[in-house]
């Protein structure tokens, strides 16, 4: 799966999760950049990607995501195990 097909799956997780069809995350992407992403819905993100892309993420990786860059980088390297 390249990069881009990644991207494609997160943007539709991401406008699934928060119920906005307007949302393009991008590398830089932050949870200050979407305003209903609050712990809650990291939460509930988290879960969501998991599902879609059939990977699990341990807590090490969840608290030192900094941006969706971030979050990709470490999707290839779980489904390219």
């Amino acid at each position: 799966m390249t990069r881009e097909e990644i991207f494609e799956k997160l943007n539709e997780v991401f406008r699934d999760v928060f119920d906005d069809d307007s949302i393009c995350v991008a590398e830089s992407t932050t949870s200050n950049d979407i305003d209903d992403w609050d712990s809650l819905e990291h939460i509930n993100l988290i879960a969501a990607v998991e599902q879609e892309f059939g990977i699990k993420f341990n807590m090490g990786q969840v608290v030192t995501m900094k941006n969706v860059g971030e979050m990709a980088n470490i999707i290839i390297s779980q489904i390219s195990e």
